[in-house]
């Protein structure tokens, strides 16, 4: 049996090999960005993998889709509503992401107008269905050529009767059909409507992308936004879920590994080669929210609201920001030096790639001072002298590579506070877990940027994100809206679920009155009411003395497909050179190769850790020690 772990990247490829023995087998390569599958093939030839038991994988195409790379254009599709909605999601919410802006425009809508059909039904909001669906108001409909369709009626997700019998209709005439009740079959017509248009779109290219990998493997699951994987089917169905696949992968990794080494409260920090993300981890769970917006633009890390497409559907809490390997380095019209948001991506990539690249980049700024030496031990040559000279025209080299390496750490850092200090989280008090390509080598300029102390960098930290698809267990995702009784609505979704080792549930609840809602993981047992208000009260600082309003019951069933266990350097002769790298001045620092470092080993910064997929960078005034799973724990001195 041979099972593989991809995560395909803006910049890189990563595939980890799991062998029958326990041993991992390892390939990273640039990305392939319009065919990316062709990366992944390349990387398994070159792996000598012809078929594979089981393919985990996380990927991008649904994000890349929405926002419009080349070579995913989105489907035709038709948008059937309750008579009097057709403009629904045109008019959407009033938020204003651009308050002063007398010029600001609404997104597009996804479906124009003329694509819009109006069916004459009704459901009240109790659930009563006061009028049936009159079927030849598709007849227009089926005049025109779609390749998909979504159906979002008023009130369906108190009861879809009304959306199921137009979906059975419509199925025999278009092959991709999708009902909001099937999607999110909770409250906001807006919202609701939004995601079942995503899912319908993505649906045609999804299922064309996920036929490529059925030949790839005889099981292949997806990474979930959620952060569980998904089957082939499931994706297909409801493809709205992969869209933050590939950065959700990395937080739940983090989870996993930091709770094997005895820690709860750990800060996420994946930083590869186009963006940073950063998660919290507060007493071993990870944050869940259940609205994102594709498609928009962000503000350090958080997506102004208003400017993209709503999607109500379960994501991991992630703050991300465009500072990444790859992230250009420029001059504004001021003079000022910038770091990003632009990135050289994989193609043709930073200029040390020797690939064509003109534009500057943090890992040329990195490359220029020494910090990291050749990538892929040694596969791959970087050229410092094209990387000095492309800084050079923005000014000193070194002064340059310096400013912009500390532009980037602060714009990372308002990340981490994102995810901690707008919660109420003092980051002092948690552990930072860096992973990615270029998290180990920025890692320790955040932690004093934060306060934090101590420093996790996992073993294969550029892999990490593949990885962590090894650690992920299997999730079949199950809600119900405006429950009667709580604790009944869960059991009833938790029948449905079958297979699973186990359940997680949450709630979406508010204060009677109040607008919107928190998500409140409730254990099996609790009193729901005494969860949210220790959510409330630790979100707010305080609690009412109202009435409490369940707006959502949501189950996942959980089940476990491999445990992943890793081997240990125990002895062996430690290989140690050196190198001049900038640390203020120039200093000749000690250079480990992380394979050889046995468990236990200590020593002192200044020092620089190589390995095949990263650089820990170890400044003076903290320390390093291996750790269990060969994970590097470094401390402030």
């Amino acid at each position: 049996m041979t099972l593989a772990a991809v995560d395909i990247g803006g910049t890189f490829t990563d595939i980890i090999i799991l062998e029958d023995d326990g041993s991992l087998r390892f390939y990273k390569g640039l990305t392939t960005p319009k065919e990316p599958e062709i990366g992944v093939r390349k990387g398994l030839q070159q792996l000598g993998v012809k078929k594979l038991s089981k393919l985990f994988h996380a990927t991008t195409i649904a994000t890349n889709a929405l926002l419009g790379q080349l070579n995913l254009e989105l489907p035709r599709t038709a948008l059937v509503v309750t008579k009097g909605f057709r403009d629904i999601i045109e008019i959407g919410r009033q938020n204003r992401p651009e308050l002063y802006n007398l010029y600001f425009t609404k997104p597009k809508p996804l479906v124009p107008r003329d694509s819009r059909y109006e069916v004459d039904e009704r459901t009240t909001p109790d659930g009563k269905v006061i009028k049936e669906p009159n079927l030849k108001d598709l007849d227009e409909l089926l005049k025109k050529s779609y390749e998909a369709v979504a159906i979002s009626f008023l009130h369906s997700y108190k009861n879809p009767e009304n959306e199921k019998k137009v979906k059975d209709y419509l199925s025999k005439f278009f092959k991709y059909v999708v009902a909001s009740h099937e999607v999110s079959p909770e409250q906001r017509e807006y919202e609701r409507t939004s995601t079942t248009v995503i899912n319908a779109m993505l649906m045609p290219i999804v299922s064309r992308y996920v036929e490529g990998l059925r030949s790839l493997a005889e099981e292949v699951y997806i990474m979930s936004s959620s952060g569980g994987l998904i089957t082939l089917e499931e994706t297909v169905r409801r493809p709205v879920q992969i869209i933050e696949s590939g950065p959700s992968a990395g937080l739940i990794g983090a989870k996993v590994f930091a709770e094997k080494l005895g820690y709860k409260d750990v800060i996420s920090f994946d930083m590869g080669g186009t963006t940073a993300k950063a998660g919290a981890i507060v007493n071993g769970e990870v944050e869940i929210t259940s609205e994102y917006e594709v498609g928009g633009r962000t503000h350090h890390g958080r997506i102004i609201k208003g400017s993209g497409y709503p999607v109500r559907f379960p994501f991991v809490d992630l703050a991300e920001v465009s500072a990444g390997g790859g992230t250009i380095i420029w001059v504004d019209e001021g003079g000022a030096l910038r770091v990003g948001p632009i990135s050289a991506g994989a193609d043709p990539g930073p200029v040390c790639y020797g690939r064509g690249g003109v534009y500057p980049t943090l890992t040329d700024a990195m490359a220029v001072e020494g910090k990291i030496g050749d990538l892929l031990s040694g596969e791959m040559r970087l050229d410092i002298k094209s990387a000095e000279a492309a800084l050079s025209k923005l000014g000193d080299p070194i002064d340059i590579a310096e400013e912009a390496i500390k532009l980037a750490s602060v714009e990372m850092a308002r990340a981490i506070r994102l995810v901690t200090v707008e919660r109420g989280l003092d980051p002092e008090n948690f552990t930072l877990f860096a992973f990615g390509g270029a998290g180990p080598q920025f890692a320790l300029e955040l932690a004093d940027e934060m306060g934090i102390r101590e420093v996790i960098v996992p073993p294969h930290p550029g892999l990490f994100s593949a990885l962590s698809l090894l650690t992920a267990d299997l999730r079949f995702e199950a809600r119900k809206a405006f429950p009667e009784d709580v604790d009944k609505a869960f059991e009833e979704l938790e029948s449905n679920i079958h297979d699973v080792d186990y359940f997680i549930r949450y709630i979406d609840a508010r204060y009677k009155g109040q607008g919107w809602e928190l998500t409140v993981r409730v254990e099996k047992g609790q009193d729901y009411r005494k969860a949210f208000e220790e959510k409330y009260l630790s979100t707010y600082g305080y609690t009412l003395p109202y009435p409490i309003e369940v707006v959502l019951v949501r189950v996942f069933g959980v089940k476990r497909l491999i445990d992943l266990k890793l081997t240990e350097q125990t002895s062996g002769e430690v290989k140690v050179s050196k190198r001049k790298v900038y640390l203020g001045d120039w200093t000749e620092v000690e250079v480990y190769k992380r394979e050889t470092l046995p468990k236990g080993f200590k020593a002192k910064g200044p020092a620089i850790i190589e390995e095949y997929s990263s650089t820990t960078v170890v400044k003076d005034g903290w320390e390093f020690e291996v750790s269990k799973f060969g994970s590097i724990i470094l401390r402030r001195v």
